[in-house]
């Protein structure tokens, strides 16, 4: 069963990245292959990676326009965007750019996994949109030891978590948290 996965890195403060988009903060961070939360191992569960716009120009910035996925990826944004240069396999990148709300590419982002998980990566807002309509499964942090005040916000909203698994790779505590839904006040004031 296909489930919607918003795998990420967190400061302690809950920030994605600082003001000015820079991950520096996080590729600083000391990891361990095969530890918890391990890259590899979960990128081996996933089918297809949706992300925004900001993530996408990110990646192509940070990897100097060569695309690493192997996976299809729906690229969502209202903007034209340049493609790759190149992929690091030497193929072709499987790069679907997509307009519209989350809810309308539900069905066509589950059929891309061949079964196996949605990834979500990087942009809480845009996981805060499959959350808004109940399609976000699984948060899994590895939260580093930073704390950097302002920035991109993990998760801008509202929800209640079922803590399922947490560990240590390095300097990251990993945690995995099931998605219950929006916190059980605001359900009650509905």
């Amino acid at each position: 069963m296909t489930r919607t996965v918003y795998y990420t890195a967190t400061t302690l403060d809950g920030f994605i990245a600082d003001p000015d988009d820079s991950l520096d903060w996080l590729l600083r961070q000391p990891q361990e292959s095969g530890g918890v939360g391990d890259y590899e191992e979960f990128i081996g569960g996933v089918g297809a990676l949706v992300m925004g716009s900001t993530t996408y120009e990110w990646v192509l910035d940070h990897e100097q326009g060569v695309w690493s996925y192997e996976l299809p990826a729906f690229v969502l944004s209202h903007r034209e965007l340049a493609l790759p240069t190149g992929t690091a396999a030497g193929g072709s990148a499987d790069i679907r750019f997509r307009r519209g709300e989350v809810a309308s590419l539900r069905e066509e982002l589950r059929d891309a996994t061949g079964g196996k998980d949605l990834w979500i990566v990087g942009g809480g807002d845009l996981a805060g949109q499959f959350a808004d309509i109940d399609a976000l499964d699984e948060v899994v942090t590895s939260i580093a030891p930073v704390v950097l005040g302002a920035g991109r916000p993990l998760l801008p909203r509202r929800l209640d978590l079922d803590l399922v698994e947490v560990g240590r790779n390095g300097a990251f505590v990993v945690a995995r948290h099931r998605v219950v839904g929006r916190l059980a006040e605001d359900r009650e004031s509905r």
